[in-house]
């Protein structure tokens, strides 16, 4: 009887160290994992606008060369099918054809995150989670649910869900103007404690002291992403890896430039971009976007200054004051 419990603890000794290594080698490779994700999305990634035609079909060939023109002009990575794309306007179809041929143009040149699993109905986010295909991309972009204006626990199990679902590396997206709902420092630090899945977060709340104080406490494998062109500079000398941005669609050498150089330190020379840059980041969203950088996009001759309604293009007023200021800073 003793030989028996001596085998059997032996075996159980055995079966322990191997649950230990194994485990201790899953850490291993998971944070490596994370290293790299977090190195794809340092630094300026663009939320990608869609063009249309005058038809309002989606204008491929434009698409195409709004892709080159991000690949040669030093932006890190892009973002597909997020809110700057008018994505509320898209079908399900038109999304998958974004989604396809964005990676087919790409073919591996650029990291790309998709944001076309947002949402507030969690059921539905989850059974796309599982079921789509998301070959070609390195993370996914969920904006936190909204009009139906959740608790924060609400939103804490909301992105529960979709943590345990997503294949792929989630940032969460918090901007309140847009959801109606802030999500609070505490919730998006329980989040990131309990779920490796989700990577980071894109902020687009303003709230410059949330923003700080989550930095402050957030997990080292967990990253913040600026959501608001105007605040990246300073969001970066705080401690944020870069920005989703819009005014990168028109002015990607200029504004990767700055945060290269926030990143690495150099504040004076990218305080100077940043500042070049208030004014005209100002007039981009007056009414509303992407109706801003549409029209700088079509000033230059890129696309078609073409919105799918609600969205119209900016009023005359608007695009004139843009286009000033755009002869001013000589661009």
């Amino acid at each position: 009887m003793k030989i028996a419990y001596i085998y059997f603890g032996i075996k159980i000794l055995r079966i322990s160290v191997f649950i230990q290594f194994f485990v201790k080698k899953r850490l291993i490779l998971q944070n490596i994992f994370y290293k790299m994700i977090t190195e794809k999305l340092t630094g300026m990634g663009v939320a990608l606008v869609t063009p249309f035609k005058k038809d309002e079909s989606i204008d491929f060939d434009a698409l195409a060369h709004l892709i080159e023109y991000q690949i040669n002009s030093g932006t890190n990575y892009l973002v597909v099918c997020g809110t700057t794309a008018e994505t509320p306007t898209l079908s399900d179809e038109e999304k998958n054809e974004i989604k396809k041929f964005v990676v087919e143009q790409v073919n591996g040149r650029l990291p790309l995150v998709y944001g076309g699993v947002g949402g507030n109905n969690t059921k539905k986010l989850v059974e796309k989670l599982r079921n789509e295909d998301f070959s070609g991309y390195d993370a996914l972009l969920s904006v936190s649910p909204y009009y139906n204006k959740p608790s924060q626990e609400g939103i804490y199990q909301h992105f529960a869900a979709l943590a345990q679902a997503s294949p792929l590396p989630l940032i969460a997206y918090n901007v309140p103007s847009r959801t109606g709902v802030n999500m609070t420092c505490e919730t998006t630090l329980r989040i990131a404690r309990e779920f490796p899945q989700i990577c980071a977060i894109k902020e687009a709340s303003g709230l410059i002291g949330q923003i700080d104080e989550m930095i402050k406490q957030k997990p080292a494998d967990f990253q913040i992403i600026s959501g608001d062109d105007s605040i990246t500079f300073p969001l970066i000398m705080l401690g944020a890896i870069g920005v989703i941005s819009v005014i990168g669609n028109a002015f990607p050498r200029e504004f990767s430039r700055m945060v290269r150089l926030a990143l690495g330190g150099d504040y004076e020379t990218a305080r100077i971009i940043h500042h070049r840059f208030n004014e005209l980041n100002k007039l981009l969203f007056v009414e509303g976007s992407p109706s801003g950088v549409k029209s700088v996009l079509a000033h230059f001759g890129y696309i078609e200054n073409i919105l799918r309604l609600p969205l119209v293009p900016n009023t005359t007023t608007t695009t004139e004051k843009i286009n000033q200021v755009l002869d001013e800073l000589g661009l």
